[in-house]
């Protein structure tokens, strides 16, 4: 059941200061006016008391549930020394003068009451926030606005709560008969088999059906598409689904954590329900899943052969040499003296031992440079052909756009599957007189192509590699998707129609203050905006200190680190030596006496059970995955609990919504503070990742390059004010920067920021122009800037100082003509049909027909000029960005310290397992920040008041990233009933 804290229902503070009272509950001199009319003491403040109330809750409060606190300072204000009883009370608000008194409060205030005929109206509205949304307060929540919209006084808490419940309830009632009634009976009966175990069977086919890939070897894939192909089976016996997202995510959720025998105990309408919405979604996961083994093994081909080649190179070192020793010769010996018959025979003395050789020589050390790593693929390709022939007969793909080539090309592969051929005549490389090998790059042409007597015959095998890499790149880019995927879906399904875009734009250009809803202006303000400020940067080049061309190449002169002041220093001595040891459980404690969070955890059906000492088993599975224990190594720790009971809380109860609405609580707590706007003012965020060691039993474990070793990469936004705000846990092989944009959907705190900092991976043409389009100003961190191009604003503009930094000029053309197509997948982005690292993973690869590729790359271009003007031209900027960055990677170490047990390393191998310990793992840290916050503030004020040197600017180079004062090892006792002095957001460190 919801609770009022956890909906956006209005209550009275639980705490009143004066400051507060001053602000929001003094009357106006026409409210007091209007008071000195009443002559009875006890009517004027009854009266003054349902009209603050209504004003400031948009309900009427009884006097006799209002605090002492606000009762005191009202009759304060209307001159009443003597405060009625609670019989006197009682006797008001039976009487005919109270009764008008609502009415012109009512009047006043401007609302009507919900007469039992606007119920009905009410409860459609309910029954349409439903439909899309699943969680009983959202429901709500949107019920709360459209009351307010329409100036009704808001009803009771309950029964708003239990008009919720019905409309979801009803709501969900009607997907599951429409899911039910689609089925046949042979389908039924297909389903009630999976949930009987088999006496032969270690489990049931119901947690068959759950099955995660493991570590990519030949004999793990060869059975998860065995496994795929029996999930294809059982699809295509279920009814098609189309379902709102937030609906199918929560269903899937459910019916993922329930085991055999709790669905066998469901009523049949949702028990079907859900078994059909898991089939189809646990297919459309394993067909992501085989997508991304065909990519991870043709990216494993390609690493293998640049590490050959780069052998092959080193070894044939001494021939090249060898090669250039003999150039060398020849051309001493033709500028030797003597007639032109002798420095020609001093010439052919030089071709060691012959012409002949010497000229084969040179042509395989042309031919290697020119082909690069390509040749090299096919020796492991032998070893992985099977498999990337199996992987492509599991899915059915399908063109994103009207050119079939790329199918046609596939159905060409196909039908070598089974060929001995080495060679191929170019008949078998044609599909309706399309010349298949004109698809290809004309370097894969190059070398497939070979001449034998004559003929040009086609090298099968570099052919095949040919066409997968095609496949792969197209896959990636979005040219093609897999037919019943999730991830590798046709992602313009989800787009909003033009229909609800020309509904949306007006507003979201209101929203974004820029004038997107009209493509010719906004094109000519951007035209506008880029040349003034080359212009600009060009006239003060000469002046910048911090910026200069060496050999023609610009040079930034690094900043000094800025090393903490000693008045930092000695305040931060001073906080160390201040701060009380405590233990990792009791600050785990402390925070949730504070914030209640174990209220945020229920059933994955959303109801929320009756669990013995709620408190002490949400802090102990807290403790167990957010610091890394594990469920067997906690029980052993914290007495009192089995390893099933810390397990079954996490897989029953704890999902990764749950866990982001405590890490919002925690944010929104930490934000109350004074000291974080020291910090930041919350406006900037910065991203990074870092490496979680993983085992290699799972598909989410890669060897990184960039970090080494095998693992995932956990990637976190942190605020300016050192909080972070969201996190997500990604494969060592995805490109980090697609990521940077999802917190415009995913935070929901009060911390809300408009500008995002990120490393070298953020700086992508596609993410700084979808950045541009969402309203967010993108400043990452720049590497080797020599080595970007900027772009002009049209192809005659010269600039005298920076011209060389130019390369090509922007196509405003393209802009312009495709912006509405770009809108509109920003509004579904806004609209929450589509997240932006989807668009982006797509928008991330080339693509030669994603027309709406080229149109964010050049939006991209141009906006990226402009930040890498002021990049240049402000080096207060840079220290800014290096400054937030410095952030994030604080926050990883920090993160890193926290997650002590099992030696770092994520035993977990199931995917969502894996994605909910990175969520435990930040809840925990933020939980540590905002204690270490509040302990700070308190701390400060007493230093400062024994007259230590406590100024805005020391404050600023403080951190909560505090450790010194935790023990994380020893005896862990967790004491719900010890004290905790409640949270003081009053506190001002600096009067």
């Amino acid at each position: 059941m919801a609770t009022v804290a956890q909906t956006a229902y209005p209550t009275l503070p639980a705490n009143f200061s004066l400051k507060l009272l001053n602000k929001q509950y003094q009357p106006t001199n026409y409210e007091l006016e209007w008071l000195s009319t009443i002559r009875k003491p006890i009517q004027r403040l009854g009266f003054l008391v349902q009209l603050k109330t209504l004003q400031r809750l948009g309900y009427v409060v009884s006097p006799l549930d209002c605090p002492d606190t606000l009762i005191k300072y009202l009759a304060k204000l209307t001159g009443i020394t003597t405060l009625p009883s609670a019989k006197d009370w009682a006797a008001y608000i039976k009487s005919t003068a109270r009764t008008k008194h609502l009415a012109q409060i009512r009047e006043f205030v401007g609302v009507k009451l919900l007469q039992e005929a606007d119920w009905a109206w009410l409860k459609t509205v309910a029954r349409r926030a439903a439909l899309v949304k699943d969680a009983v307060n959202d429901i709500l929540n949107v019920s709360l606005e459209e009351l307010i919209h329409h100036r009704f006084e808001l009803p009771g808490f309950t029964r708003l709560l239990r008009l919720a419940r019905t409309a979801r309830n009803e709501v969900n009632t009607e997907y599951y008969r429409a899911i039910y009634d689609e089925l046949r009976p042979e389908s039924r009966a297909e389903l009630d088999q999976l949930l009987i175990k088999d006496v032969n069977e270690s489990y049931s086919a119901w947690q068959r059906l759950k099955r995660e890939p493991k570590k990519p070897s030949a004999r793990e894939i060869r059975s998860y598409i065995q496994h795929v192909t029996w999930l294809k089976s059982l699809s295509e016996q279920m009814p098609q689904i189309r379902l709102p997202a937030t609906k199918l995510s929560q269903f899937m959720l459910e019916a993922r954590a329930l085991d055999a025998k709790d669905m066998r105990e469901l009523k049949p309408l949702k028990r079907y329900a859900l078994a059909v919405l898991l089939i189809r979604g646990q297919h459309g996961k394993a067909l992501d899943d085989v997508a991304d083994i065909m990519i991870r093994i043709l990216r494993g081909l390609e690493s293998v052969a640049k590490k050959n080649y780069d052998q092959h190179i080193l070894n044939r070192q001494k021939e090249s040499e060898a090669l250039v020793r003999g150039y060398f010769d020849a051309m001493a010996a033709f500028g030797s003296e003597g007639t032109a018959e002798e420095r020609i025979d001093a010439i052919q003395k030089t071709f060691s031992p012959d012409l002949t050789t010497q000229m084969a020589k040179c042509q395989e050390y042309l031919a290697a440079v020119a082909h690069g790593f390509l040749p090299f693929m096919l020796q492991p390709y032998h070893q992985k052909r099977s498999l990337l022939f199996l992987c492509l007969e599991a899915m059915e793909l399908r063109s994103t756009s009207t050119d079939q080539s790329t199918i046609s090309l596939i159905a060409n592969l196909q039908s070598l599957r089974n060929s001995h051929k080495e060679m191929l005549p170019v008949s078998q490389l044609q599909s309706d007189e399309l010349d298949l090998l004109t698809l290809l790059s004309p370097q894969w042409q190059n070398i497939i192509r070979r001449d034998v007597a004559g003929n040009a015959l086609y090298h099968r095998k570099l052919y095949e590699l040919a066409c997968f890499s095609m496949i792969r790149r197209e896959l990636q880019s979005g040219d093609l998707h897999v037919v019943h995927a999730r991830e590798y879906d046709d992602y313009r399904e989800d787009l909003v129609s033009w229909e609800e875009y020309q509904q949306e734009i007006d507003r979201y250009a209101q929203e974004v203050e820029q004038p997107v809803n009209d493509a010719e202006r906004f094109v000519t303000e951007l035209q506008q905006e880029l040349s003034e400020l080359a212009t600009t940067v060009d006239l003060t080049f000469p002046g910048n200190s911090h910026a200069q061309f060496i050999d023609g190449r610009l040079s930034l002169k690094k900043s000094n680190t800025a090393r903490p002041v000693a008045a930092v220093q000695r305040l931060d001595t001073a906080i160390v030596d201040g701060m009380e040891p405590s233990s990792i459980v009791d600050i785990l404690t402390d925070c949730e006496h504070w914030l209640e969070l174990h209220k945020l955890i229920h059933t994955a059906a959303g109801n929320q059970v009756k669990i013995e000492f709620p408190e002490q088993r949400f802090l102990t599975t807290l403790f167990c995955y957010g610091c890394n224990l594990g469920p067997a190594q906690t029980s052993r720790s914290v007495k009192g609990f089995t390893q099933k009971q810390v397990a079954w809380l996490n897989l029953r109860h704890v999902t990764e919504e749950r866990l982001e609405k405590a890490l919002t609580k925690v944010v929104n707590a930490y934000n109350q503070f004074d000291l974080p706007k020291y910090w930041g003012s919350g406006k900037h965020a910065s991203a990074d990742g870092t490496k979680w060691e993983l085992y290699e039993q799972n598909l989410m474990s890669e060897f990184h390059i960039r970090y080494g070793g095998y693992g995932g990469i956990g990637y976190y936004h942190v605020s300016d004010t050192y909080i972070a705000l969201f996190s997500h846990f990604i494969p060592c092989g995805t490109y980090e920067g697609v990521h940077i944009l999802d917190i415009v959907q995913k935070n929901d705190s009060d911390i809300q920021p408009d500008t995002l900092h990120g490393d070298t991976q953020s700086q992508s043409y596609t993410v700084f122009g979808l950045a541009h389009l969402l309203g967010i100003k993108l400043m990452p961190r720049i590497r080797n800037i020599q080595d970007l191009s900027l772009y002009r604003p049209s192809k005659d503009t010269k600039y005298q100082h920076i011209d060389a930094l130019f390369k090509g000029s922007i196509d405003f053309d393209l802009i312009q003509a495709r912006l509405p197509d770009m809108l509109r997948v920003v509004v579904s982005i806004k609209l929450g049909r589509i997240t932006p690292s989807t668009l982006l993973k797509r928008l991330g690869t080339f693509s030669r027909k994603n027309k709406l590729y080229f149109a964010f790359r050049e939006l991209g271009r141009l906006i990226r000029t402009m930040f890498l003007l002021n990049y240049i031209d402000n080096h207060e900027l840079r220290q800014l960005i290096h400054a937030e960055t410095n952030k994030s990677e604080a926050f990883n170490n920090f993160t890193k310290w926290l997650f002590f047990g099992n030696d770092g390393i994520i035993a977990e191998n199931i995917r969502h397992e894996q994605q909910k310990i990175v969520k435990y793992n930040q809840l925990v840290a933020n939980m540590v920040i905002l204690y270490n916050t509040e302990k700070m503030t308190k701390l400060l004020k007493k230093l400062a008041e024994a007259g230590h040197e406590v100024t805005p600017e020391t404050l600023a180079g403080l951190s909560p990233y505090r450790t010194s004062h935790i023990n994380r090892y020893g005896d862990y006792h967790i004491d719900i009933n010890r004290k905790t002095e409640p949270l003081d957001f009053t506190v001002k460190v600096i009067e």
